[in-house]
């Protein structure tokens, strides 16, 4: 399999379904959250078997916890994986809830 470009990829949010999504061909990885007034509250990431370390998790929990920062929202980071990221980038305790 071909190594992807990560940069072509767009993650866009959908506040409908509550949730980050970076589409790769018909593939989905996704961030599901909860908002909560001035806070947000990331429950899961999930991404596709064959996307995995691929660096795809990486750049939608960066591109999260950038969309927090950026509006001015606290994070409570409940999915095990944005924790771990936020653990792995202490450039992000100050938005953590």
């Amino acid at each position: 399999m071909d190594k992807l470009d990560l940069d072509s990829l767009e993650i866009i949010n959908n506040p409908e379904k509550r949730r980050f999504e970076l589409h790769i061909g018909d593939k989905m990885a996704i961030v599901e959250y909860i908002p909560a007034k001035k806070n947000i509250v990331y429950t899961h990431t999930e991404v596709p078997p064959e996307f995995e370390g691929q660096g795809v998790g990486g750049k939608l929990a960066h591109h999260v916890m950038e969309y927090a920062r950026e509006n001015g929202l606290k994070v409570q980071p409940l999915c095990p994986f944005i924790a771990a990221y936020v653990r792995r980038h202490p450039e992000y305790n100050d938005i953590i809830w």
